[in-house]
């Protein structure tokens, strides 16, 4: 459950924040760490390619293993951690070797769990194996699209795939928006849901805290004048003068396709059903 805070001002009435309360009270591994410089929103050219981006707290990135490689032997969970790049925790796992390495982590996992890579014979909860390993009706997460390429897909808190069938060299995959997706047996996959279920359930409640996280104001584009955004101009509260709504290049919005990679259409076997 999110936890509340005293209710001092009124937006604190309505604030809440992330259970923490597992993870580890440590600095982050300095050699798994690099400088992350802010862009803005503006892209090589310094021309704006993503709105509504800027300021925030200043933070370093985490090297996540996304690809977690088979190995001999088992690794050891140090402790969880928080991550401020990414909405699920990671856990820092100290290798057969010694070396040490950020994977996400799984709900479920504290610190002396041992995970594994390769094969075995029943499936441990974190552990990643690959997907023909791995028995129907299992739940899945962090899967690759390509074998070696790491986990692309099911890597946000809370989130997990099931793995439906398995024909020829392809897993039928349900993915959480219900579309069914086939992906090669040879991919990998780890078993189990991501942590921090509970992140959609916070409440922001006020504009510093979204300031905080580098997100700036959003301005309605029927507020803007006409040379801004298609919806702009008229005289006092007036509605947007068209048929169906556009984004402010001109092109439709809210519900319409814009998905332009045929090229992996041929691995959709069902498409996702549309929210009531």
């Amino acid at each position: 459950m999110p936890r509340l805070v005293k209710p001092t001002s009124p937006a604190r009435r309505k604030m809440s924040f992330g259970d923490f309360g597992t993870l580890s009270k440590v600095r982050p591994v300095k050699s798994l760490t690099i400088a992350l410089k802010k862009h803005s929103g503006r892209d090589a050219a310094g021309r704006i390619s993503v709105r509504h981006r800027g300021g925030g707290v200043k933070r370093l990135y985490r090297l996540i293993d996304s690809k977690f490689l088979p190995f001999e032997g088992s690794a050891t969970v140090l402790g969880l951690e928080y991550d401020p790049n990414r909405s699920a925790f990671i856990a820092l796992i100290e290798m057969p070797d010694k070396s040490k390495r950020y994977v996400l982590a799984p709900e479920g996992v504290k610190a002396g769990s041992k995970l594994t890579s390769g094969t075995s014979k029943k499936p441990v909860v974190g552990s990643r194996y690959k997907l023909a390993d791995i028995p129907p009706g299992q739940e899945i997460h962090n899967v690759e699209l390509q074998p070696g390429r790491g986990g692309q897909m099911i890597r946000s808190a809370g989130s997990w795939a099931i793995l439906s069938a398995k024909e020829g060299k392809y897993a039928y995959i349900k993915l959480p928006s219900s579309e069914i997706r086939k992906v090669l047996l040879e991919c990998m996959a780890s078993v189990g849901r991501v942590s921090n279920p509970t992140h959609n359930r916070v409440r922001i409640a006020k504009a510093g805290r979204m300031r905080h996280m580098g997100f700036r104001p959003t301005v309605r584009g029927k507020a803007m004048n006409p040379v801004s955004h298609p919806h702009g101009g008229g005289e006092g509260v007036n509605p947007i003068g068209l048929k169906h709504p556009k984004t402010p290049w001109g092109k439709p919005a809210l519900g319409a396709r814009t998905r332009r990679n045929r090229r992996t259409s041929k691995f959709i076997i069902s498409r996702r059903e549309k929210k009531r």
